[in-house]
């Protein structure tokens, strides 16, 4: 029976593999945390040394109060400084006092203290150049959500932390990454647990817009939870981590396939789907990410490895077609087993 089974699963697979990889972009189009059409000029200008774009594309955030954009475009900014920073010390040369120019910096330098061995003495050496951000942003949440990373790093206590998150929620009160920062404290791995993590992000969800990525932050503390879990004892969390994926799969849906936006909620939502089996879901997911991998959460270790991202989300979404076309029935209802309609067909 068993050989039976393998052989019935193997004529599936066979047969419903094309169909199972329709939608899905080819492997060689696939990119890695690709920028979106604001971001890439800039990208390419600091390339050269030159920060004017950066510079231009900030400003337009900051006057138009686009925070989730200015977000994503301050740590990518910042990235690209971590290897490349010539453009950035000719921005800071040639407008010191920039409140954008001096985000990305303060950005880049938490960075390095956070993976400094001495990273609470690191962290505490900026608490200079966080206020100065802080305190020049009357509207901006991005230095705040930026305040409560270093926060976290530097041990800070519930007190302290909470008075940052006030001043976060204040200025936007559904910004995404002030809410990421906030989830990360409560985590089990930092000062709360698994069930304050979930907490939180639950009544988050349910405050948020319907179209606000904040929807999706119960699937960040799915991640969280199933990357602490060994697999026998997931059953009892199984609810839990099957209601954020379907929150999560609501929000995707709503956004266009292969739009950049969502990528990272979308990676991260077919990586907990994986981890639940759901391969349908799974296989659905990886049809609406299109070409835009990330590398959260493809790219977290495991163990002692340290992932190549491209390379994992690739085999995942390569198994993710091969078990949903190995589930899928060998015959349709409706359908004969010599063509459409029973026997020889019409």
């Amino acid at each position: 029976m068993a050989f039976l089974r393998a052989l019935i699963g193997a004529v599936r697979s066979a047969r419903h593999t094309p169909r199972s990889a329709a939608g899905l972009v080819p492997d060689d189009d696939v990119l890695l945390d690709a920028p979106d059409e604001r971001l890439a000029p800039a990208l390419v200008a600091a390339a050269l040394a030159d920060p004017e774009p950066a510079a231009k594309l900030l400003a337009t955030t900051r006057d138009a109060a686009e925070w989730e954009d200015r977000d994503r475009y301050v740590t990518r900014l910042a990235t690209f400084a971590y290897s490349r920073g010539d453009w950035l010390a000719h921005w800071l040369a040639a407008a010191p006092h920039d409140p954008d120019a001096l985000l990305v910096s303060t950005q880049l330098a938490v960075r390095r203290a956070w993976e400094s061995p001495a990273r609470a003495e690191r962290l505490r050496e900026l608490d200079p150049l966080i206020r100065t951000v802080t305190e020049e942003a009357p509207h901006d949440p991005v230095p705040w959500r930026l305040a409560l990373d270093h926060a976290r790093g530097e041990h800070a206590g519930h007190a302290v932390f909470e008075t940052l998150w006030e001043q976060a929620v204040r200025r936007s009160p559904h910004h995404y990454g002030s809410h990421v920062a906030a989830l990360k404290y409560l985590s089990a791995q930092w000062y709360g647990s698994h069930r304050a993590a979930f907490d939180f992000a639950e009544q988050a969800a349910d405050d948020a817009a319907p179209d606000s990525l904040v929807r999706a932050l119960p699937v960040r503390a799915a991640y969280d939870r199933l990357r602490s879990l060994p697999r026998p004892d997931r059953s009892a969390a199984a609810a839990r981590l099957d209601g954020a994926a379907d929150r999560a799969l609501a929000l995707s849906a709503a956004f266009p396939a292969g739009d950049p936006w969502p990528a990272e909620v979308r990676n991260l939502l077919a990586y907990v789907l994986v981890e639940r089996a759901r391969w349908t879901d799974a296989l659905d997911e990886f049809r609406r990410i299109g070409p835009h991998a990330t590398s959260f959460p493809w790219g977290a270790p495991r163990g002692a490895v340290q992932e190549d991202p491209l390379r994992r989300f690739l085999a995942v979404r390569d198994l993710v077609r091969a078990e949903s076309a190995g589930r899928t029935p060998l015959w349709r209802p409706g359908y004969g087993r010599a063509g459409r309609g029973g026997p020889g067909g019409h």
